[in-house]
């Protein structure tokens, strides 16, 4: 006997046959749910309406911002401001920035 037989035997063994059928055609094996069609004036692969109070973008940091960031969060956090997170830190930082104090050298 090869030792792929033997794998074969001995995975078989493991495997309840009964358990694993009904496994199989109770999920691998069935149609795919139906799906709600979707309206001709939509186009085809076109997002659900998207917010338009706020937008998600990417933006660069170096690593040493990201922990100073997250470590004045992390402050707040302990201070009971348990929805503080790095976006609404920005965002207070930002309505408190005075441009004529920002260095030229920025």
């Amino acid at each position: 006997m090869s030792s792929d037989q033997g794998e074969f035997r001995a995975a078989r063994s493991l495997l309840d046959h009964d358990e694993v059928q009904n496994v199989l055609s109770g999920a691998f094996y069935t149609n795919a749910p139906e799906r709600e069609p979707v309206p001709e004036s939509t186009p085809r692969g076109a997002a659900a309406a998207k917010p338009v109070h706020y937008k998600v973008i990417c933006i660069s940091m170096y690593n040493e911002d990201l922990d100073h960031l997250d470590a004045m969060v992390e402050k707040l956090k302990a201070r009971g401001l348990t929805k503080a997170n790095r976006s609404a830190l920005i965002r207070y930082a930002l309505s408190h920035v005075d441009l004529d104090q920002v260095p030229k050298g920025l």
